[in-house]
């Protein structure tokens, strides 16, 4: 056609690079593809919830895990700890017996004294003249005594003889007079006058024995002279020991550990003025819980120590159990000697004790934490056996140290759960052994 451009066939132009390398992504892609992320999602978050409950359920047919310990045998001791202070055997109160103004004290606080040192002297003065008063009533009494045996007796004696030779003339003249009044020599008023001279005689008689008999030693006078004497003698002895208790003495040896007295002051009956540590052995002064008791018994062995020292620790014997109870305190009064007494142990210093009161060599032990009603009249514990938890009834002993021992109802090796566990009977465990060490 005329005006028409000639149609040229060949290649086609060349595409810019830009242009190839573009990619065109529809509405429909977009969707597609969110759509496979989100289903992998679900997928991998069901796969986690299947493995979750899978877990679960393993553990559910498991059972919890529980930490159990063995039971073994070894050396248990079971012992009694305490604590108290030193004391000597018995500490000494000293105090005056009397009353009086004191003129001496020629001891110090801290001062070694020996038995029959004057710790105190009182003034004295009246005391010297009442026992100089008791010996001269003591020589007075024992005067009357002899006059009694030397004189009284002796003329009483005689009085005695005189009135029987009396009576005896005044009998015969009786018996004559009753002859003759009988014959008519003498008169009746004759024969009454005789015979009142012989009772008058008899009388005189009967009391000069009764005065004999009163002189002799057997008999009232002798002993109420006697008595005095025994009673001036008795006044005696209480005034020379009055006299004595004007010098305080110290009764045994020791150390004086206090002193509460000066010259001039008056002092009373009742008063303590001193405290003597007597020399000798120790002792430890310790009160117990009463619930200890039934475990304490003389001669048993124990380990103390001063707070003030507690590496140094030293041998005791307990000696003495007060069989009394402290009614506030529930507790009970203990004394152990101590043979060998540390240089460093001095009076009233506080210490502990630990005292052996039982010993079990290779005991069957359990620890006291997995046991359910320790105290009770049936204690038992949980064992794991074949992966549960089964009940054992168990008899105790012994108790020592976070363990007791075992006298029936487990074996050595057994696995025993801790009694905070909160598993019950015939659950399944899983068990995890802790190794039981002794103490």
């Amino acid at each position: 056609m005329e005006g028409t451009p000639p149609v040229v066939i060949g290649p086609s132009p060349p595409v810019p690079l830009a242009a190839t390398a573009m990619t065109v992504v529809t509405p429909k892609a977009l969707t597609l593809r969110a759509r496979m992320i989100k289903l992998r999602w679900t997928l991998l978050a069901a796969l986690l919830a299947i493995g979750v409950l899978i877990g679960l359920a393993v553990r559910e047919w498991l059972g919890p895990t529980e930490i159990v310990e063995t039971v073994v045998r070894r050396d248990l001791v079971q012992s009694v700890v305490a604590s108290g202070h030193v004391e000597s055997p018995h500490r000494v109160d000293i105090g005056a017996q009397i009353t009086g103004t004191v003129l001496r004290v020629p001891v110090i606080e801290g001062q070694q004294v020996k038995a029959g040192d004057i710790l105190v002297h009182i003034e004295s003065a009246e005391l010297r003249a009442a026992n100089r008063q008791a010996a001269l009533a003591v020589t007075q009494s024992e005067a009357s005594l002899r006059q009694l045996r030397e004189v009284q007796a002796p003329v009483a004696e005689q009085t005695l003889r005189q009135a029987q030779v009396t009576l005896a003339n005044a009998r015969s003249m009786q018996l004559r007079n009753e002859e003759l009044a009988a014959q008519g020599f003498i008169s009746a008023a004759a024969l009454d006058d005789s015979r009142k001279t012989f009772d008058l005689a008899q009388a005189q008689a009967t009391s000069a024995r009764q005065q004999f008999n009163t002189a002799r030693p057997s008999g009232s006078d002798y002993a109420l002279a006697a008595a005095t004497v025994a009673a001036a003698r008795a006044g005696a002895e209480a005034a020379h020991a009055r006299l004595t208790y004007a010098d305080i003495s110290a009764p045994v040896d020791g150390t004086l550990i206090s002193r509460d007295v000066e010259v001039g002051d008056v002092v009373q009956p009742g008063t303590v003025l001193m405290a003597l540590s007597p020399k000798g052995s120790t002792q430890l002064v310790v009160e117990v819980d009463e619930k200890n008791l039934r475990l304490l018994a003389v001669g048993q062995q124990a380990l103390a120590s001063a707070d003030a020292y507690p590496k140094q620790r030293f041998a005791a014997t307990l000696a003495y159990i007060n069989p009394g109870v402290t009614l506030l305190t529930g507790a009970v009064e203990i004394k152990l000697d101590v043979p060998e007494a540390p240089a460093t142990l001095t009076q009233d210093m506080t210490v502990s004790v630990d005292i052996e009161v039982a010993r079990r060599p290779a005991a069957l032990i359990v620890p006291a934490s997995a046991l359910h009603d320790p105290d009770g009249t049936a204690p038992w514990v949980l064992i794991a056996q074949d992966r549960h938890a089964v009940r054992r009834s168990v008899q105790i002993g012994l108790s020592s140290g976070g363990y007791a021992e075992v006298l029936g109802g487990l074996s050595e090796h057994d696995r025993v759960l801790s009694a905070a566990a909160t598993v019950k009977s015939g659950a399944r465990i899983r068990a995890v052994t802790a190794v039981v060490t002794s103490h």
